[in-house]
């Protein structure tokens, strides 16, 4: 199991996240991204993502 706390990358945003593995988190955070905070997941955002993982 993997988290990510969107408030790492987007401050004052309270959404968690927690997945399977990298890979469902990683989906779950680009919707949330494109659909909340109007921004185009991109190979900058995946890899501040990934930087911010943690294991559940």
């Amino acid at each position: 199991m993997k988290t990510f706390r969107c408030g790492d990358v987007v401050p004052g945003c309270l959404r968690e996240f927690v997945g399977r593995d990298r890979e469902d988190v990683l989906a779950q955070v680009g919707e949330h991204a494109l659909r909340d905070h109007g921004l185009q997941p991109d190979e900058d955002l995946v890899r501040a993502v990934e930087e911010r993982l943690r294991d559940a």
